[in-house]
């Protein structure tokens, strides 16, 4: 063993640096710096032999070294509400596992109210972590207008399925600007409930989230459009929360209406978790899904595919959500030009839809 090599079994009271990797290595500094950033002008045993010493030293780069000699700290800021519910949290995590897969870390905040004064401190908390842009989760009406206020002297994405995009929004490369990206929850809505008609069904009833919610507002708007396009007046909606406590009170009372043959003969959940609710209701009452009624939810939960029946749903591509994200802010980031973008979702046909049953 080498005098460096015995050097870097014995006990540190410091963390290891690029000097005792190059030392170990038998290599210049540079020239594991050119293996840490990927350098394609390397050998591959040199490569080789970087590697295993960075495994034998344990060593980790000092991100904090390396954001002041490049004034660059590869991180991102993102805003969420903490909710547990399903599509915010899968938006966090997709965005995240996007961001590490280019390199970057993610800071998170969680606003605990939504206001602009919380706005501002999750903006100041950034700012001293030297964040290169913000990414704001913003499914409801109170965090969008609570980004109204948020200035950042970076870009800032904004995912949520708006009505209009932010004060300022804009694509100019000459300063910060506020970006927009969401799946499109109106297609989605659309696609379902014409699944639905395309089944023969004329009396198709909206179970809907919470209306402070920019989802739930898009998809009963989608729902809306597909049957008024097929010349049918759409019935009043059945508005709820996410949960699937609010479907299974929902689908006690349509239980009721579907057995004296005066309810829906399909219901469009506004969530799986609607749907799960709506699903149970039903079988409580001896009624069939898709015989008796056809059931269609929206997000494609894990485990959709194992309700009873499996469910006829929306997939929303939360992989693709958080690599477009990141895209984005990273050409903004470079001054290109970012548009606006709405990513289509995809039906997923299972057993819980089928045509309707004759009265």
């Amino acid at each position: 063993m080498t005098d460096a090599g015995r050097q870097a079994t014995r006990p540190r009271s410091r963390r290891p640096s690029m000097a005792d990797v190059a030392a170990v290595a038998g290599v210049s500094h540079q020239t594991v710096s050119r293996v840490l950033n990927e350098h394609p002008s390397v050998r591959g045993e040199t490569r080789e032999r970087v590697l295993d010493a960075i495994a034998t030293l344990g060593y980790r780069r000092n991100s904090a070294a390396r954001a002041l000699a490049t004034a660059r700290s590869a991180t991102l800021g993102v805003v969420t509400t903490g909710s547990a519910l399903f599509g915010p949290t899968s938006t966090l995590i997709a965005i995240e596992g996007a961001a590490r897969d280019e390199g970057y870390f993610v800071s998170v905040a969680t606003l605990r109210r939504y206001d602009a004064e919380a706005m501002h401190e999750a903006l100041e908390h950034f700012m001293d972590q030297g964040v290169e842009a913000i990414v704001v989760i913003a499914p409801q009406d109170d965090v969008a207008a609570a980004v109204e206020s948020f200035r950042a002297p970076v870009p800032v994405l904004v995912v949520a399925a708006l009505e209009k995009l932010p004060r300022d929004a804009g694509t100019t490369a000459a300063g910060p600007t506020t970006l927009s990206l969401a799946v499109d929850q109106r297609a989605g809505a659309r696609t379902a409930t014409e699944h639905l008609l395309d089944l023969g069904h004329r009396d198709v009833l909206h179970v809907a989230g919470p209306q402070d919610w920019f989802d739930a507002r898009a998809r009963a708007a989608g729902w809306r459009e597909a049957l008024e396009a097929r010349g049918i007046a759409p019935s009043r909606p059945r508005y709820c929360s996410w949960s699937a406590e609010d479907g299974y009170t929902a689908g006690r009372d349509l239980a009721e209406a579907v057995v004296a043959h005066e309810g829906p003969t399909a219901v469009f959940a506004g969530n799986d978790q609607l749907a799960l609710g709506i699903l149970r209701a039903f079988w409580e009452r001896g009624l069939s899904v898709p015989d008796d009624v056809s059931v269609v939810g929206f997000d494609d939960v894990a485990g959709a595919a194992y309700f009873v029946p499996p469910l006829t749903t929306v997939r929303q591509p939360f992989g693709v959500l958080g690599e477009r994200s990141v895209a984005m802010v990273v050409a903004a980031l470079a001054g290109g030009t970012v548009p606006t973008e709405r990513i289509v979702p995809e039906l997923v046909v299972r057993s819980s839809t089928a045509p309707p049953p004759a009265r």
